[in-house]
């Protein structure tokens, strides 16, 4: 064997490296997500946004749900018997409000238990399809956001108070046009949120709760705790299971250069210390 052909041999193996890395933690997914099915007789299904990187230039790219996401999430809802629990991880920024809404509904609509893991975050429209289900586990810090719509960079809310506040003659049309957009969206991401909530609670307190969440009360990054959605109302606990922490840890997120937090991956405790003579 030649130098050439040892430099191609080097070339070809770094070249499938990632390839080959990519189908292990594949196939180490999809035996988790079996086991953990195995464990509850349930379908797992996770919805999980990672921050990705293009796979030539490296630059950065958000994920957020999608209607590629609703139109999985449905598929595997339909293909599961009416009577199966549906177990639902969810680890999302949020994202389109049609793509939350249509799974929302289906999950509402699933005559089996339905419940979503919120390992880490659920915000926005993640919080959204959240209030369908039967139950929701956070971990101890995850927390769920407002689901106030946003136009743009602008909060719906902050729109329509702007209008509120000023005289129409010193708003420009664009603005006017927005708030008048921003009023709907609020009105009807509020209906959504009380349609879902229906059954969970007394009619009263989903029209509280929607309103509460729908309307601006707080920031739209606002972290909703465990503590603070079980005050809402929302069946919460915080009984997080292990292995579907384990799985998460199977959805790394792309590295770029060094990583910003480190640590050694095991279990630690706290050890003895022996007592030496003084």
């Amino acid at each position: 064997m030649t130098v050439m052909d040892l430099f191609w041999l080097f070339f070809i193996l770094t070249a499938l490296q990632p390839v080959i890395q990519q189908r292990m933690l594949d196939a180490a997914r999809q035996r988790k997500i079996q086991r953990i099915e195995n464990r509850r007789n349930s379908r797992l299904i996770l919805l999980v946004h990672r921050q990705e990187t293009m796979r030539l230039l490296g630059f950065p790219l958000v994920r957020y749900i999608d209607i590629q996401d609703s139109e999985a999430v449905l598929r595997a809802i339909q293909m599961t018997d009416r009577d199966m629990p549906i177990d639902l991880v969810l680890h999302t920024p949020g994202g389109l409000v049609l793509a939350a809404l249509q799974i929302a509904r289906a999950i509402k609509a699933h005559p089996g238990k339905v419940t979503v893991f919120v390992p880490h975050y659920a915000m926005s429209g993640g919080t959204l399809i959240a209030l369908a289900a039967d139950e929701i586990v956070m971990s101890p810090y995850a927390v769920l956001g407002p689901i106030d719509p946003q136009l743009g960079e602008l909060p719906a809310a902050s729109l329509v108070k702007v209008v509120e506040q000023k005289p129409v003659a010193e708003i420009d049309d664009r603005t006017l046009v927005l708030a008048d957009v921003g009023r709907k969206a609020i009105e009807q991401v509020r209906r959504a949120a009380e349609e879902l909530l229906a059954g969970r609670m007394p009619e009263e307190q989903a029209r509280t709760v929607a309103a509460r969440l729908a309307e601006g009360t707080w920031t739209h990054d606002y972290p909703i705790t465990a503590q603070e959605a079980r005050e809402l109302g929302l069946n919460v606990t915080t009984e997080m299971p292990e292995d579907i922490l384990e799985l998460m840890s199977l959805y790394p997120q792309p590295v770029r250069g060094m990583p910003s937090v480190e640590y050694t991956p095991e279990p630690r405790g706290r050890r003895a210390t022996p007592n030496h003579p003084h």
